[in-house]
């Protein structure tokens, strides 16, 4: 997030704009895109995790994140784990983890900042 609003207040200084606060960014990170995933191109492991998805399916990253920690073995959650930041930040929001999955899911969200 340091990085997300110094990058932002570069470009608002450089272009005369009022800088927003970081409220205002936490606010708007829930509803940005991420990401999607044609599920035929993804490791196996992840789409054993995503099960019944055709190949041709485009999955957001989000999702595919939450079904890695939540279905997925250890490759599945490595995978979930490179995510973007904004995958993992919108995949720990969402509702309907398993107890233990939700924990590892907030471990790596934290250790990578998101």
């Amino acid at each position: 997030m340091r990085t997300l609003m110094r990058d932002i207040q570069v470009f608002c200084n450089a272009h005369a704009l009022s800088i927003p606060s970081r409220a205002t960014l936490y606010k708007l990170l829930p509803g940005l895109p991420v990401p999607a995933y044609r599920a035929g191109d993804l490791p196996q492991s992840v789409q054993d995790a995503l099960y019944n998805q055709d190949p041709d399916t485009l999955v957001p990253g989000h999702q595919v994140a939450f079904y890695c920690f939540n279905y997925g073995n250890s490759r599945a959650v490595s995978f979930a784990a490179g995510l973007p930041w904004l995958a993992l930040y919108q995949a720990v929001r969402l509702p309907g983890y398993r107890k233990k999955s939700l924990g590892l899911a907030l471990a790596v969200s934290a250790a990578i900042g998101a």
